[in-house]
C-alpha cells in the first residue's frame, strides 16, 4: 500500500511539473532606434539649408527631447505598457549612446499591431529632481514655470527677412496661463501640460523568443513647423517658453512628427 501511495506521489509531482514547465512564457526584447531628418534630407547640424512651410530659412544646432510610456498593442486587441523598469528615455544628438534604447522588460513573442508613446512626460512623471547627472539634469523647466524638465529642445538660427540671422529656442514644456496681458512671473495663475501621445498605426512588428527586434523611430523636423499649423519664426520670435499659444500650435504640430521602421536581429 506504502509503494502505491508513494508512486501515486511521484506521478503528481510529474505532472505538476509539466504543468509548470509548459506555462513558462516565450520572450524577446525590442529596441528602439531614433532617427532624425527634414523632409527627405537626414538631419545635419549647424549648416543653414532647411527651409520650413513658412519659408523660413533655418539650421538646427542641438535636438534633444524625452519619450515615455510605450505602449504595444497586438493582434487580439490587448496592449503592454513599458513601464517595469525603466519607462523614460532621453534622446539627444549629441550623444550617440541616446539614439538607441534597449527596452528592459520582456516582450511575450507574438504579432502586435502598432505601438504609441508619450512624447516627454506625463505630469505624473515630470517632477522636479528626477535627475542628477548630466545630460537628462539639463533639460531642467525652472519651478517657476510650473517645474520637472523640458519636453523637448530645437536649438537653431534662422534668417529674417533683413537677412540678419537670429537664434532660435523651440522648447516645449509645460505652458502658464497669466492674467492680464503680460508674462510676469508674478501673475501665473495655472500651468497648461503640454505632452500628448503619439500613435503610429502602421507600425506593425513580431516579437520572437530570444531575439531582438529593431523598431526605427525617425522625426521629421520640418513636421513641427507644418501640420496643421504653419509656424513662422518670424511671428513667434526666438523663444516660445512663455508663450502658451506658440507651445500649443507646436504640440498639435507633433502627431505626425514620427514615423516607424522595423527590422528583427538575432
Amino acid at each position: 500500500m506504502k509503494n502505491w501511495s508513494y508512486l501515486l506521489l511521484l506521478i503528481c509531482i510529474g505532472l505538476f511539473s509539466c504543468k509548470k514547465e509548459q506555462t513558462i512564457e516565450r520572450t524577446g526584447k525590442i529596441r528602439l532606434n531614433f532617427t532624425h531628418g527634414v523632409d527627405t534630407a537626414i538631419l545635419q547640424t549647424n549648416i543653414m539649408c532647411y527651409q520650413n512651410a513658412a519659408g523660413n530659412d533655418y539650421e538646427v544646432d542641438e535636438l534633444k527631447y524625452f519619450i515615455s510610456d510605450l505602449i504595444l498593442y497586438n493582434n487580439h486587441g490587448k496592449s503592454k505598457l513599458i513601464d517595469d523598469y525603466k519607462a523614460i528615455h532621453y534622446i539627444d544628438i549629441a550623444y550617440p549612446y541616446t539614439l538607441s534604447w534597449d527596452v528592459y522588460d520582456p516582450i511575450t513573442e507574438g504579432s502586435y499591431d502598432s505601438l504609441s508613446f508619450i512624447f516627454s512626460l506625463s505630469e505624473v512623471r515630470n517632477q522636479s529632481f528626477i535627475f542628477v547627472n548630466p545630460p537628462e539634469v539639463n533639460m531642467f523647466w525652472p519651478s517657476i514655470l510650473g517645474g520637472g524638465y523640458h519636453y523637448m529642445m530645437i536649438n537653431g538660427r534662422w534668417r529674417k527677412p533683413d537677412n540678419s540671422i537670429n537664434a532660435f529656442d523651440f522648447h516645449l514644456g509645460i505652458g502658464q496661463i497669466y492674467s492680464g496681458t503680460t508674462t510676469n512671473t508674478d501673475s501665473i495663475t495655472g500651468f497648461v501640460q503640454n505632452y500628448f501621445r503619439v500613435s503610429l498605426p502602421n507600425s506593425s512588428f513580431k516579437v520572437i523568443k530570444d531575439s531582438t527586434t529593431e523598431i526605427d523611430i525617425h522625426m521629421n523636423i520640418n513636421s513641427w513647423f507644418t501640420t496643421p499649423h504653419i509656424y513662422d519664426h518670424n511671428i513667434w520670435g526666438g523663444a516660445i517658453m512663455q508663450n502658451q499659444q506658440a507651445m500649443n500650435m507646436a504640440k498639435e504640430n507633433g502627431y505626425d512628427v514620427f514615423s516607424v521602421n522595423k527590422n528583427i536581429i538575432h
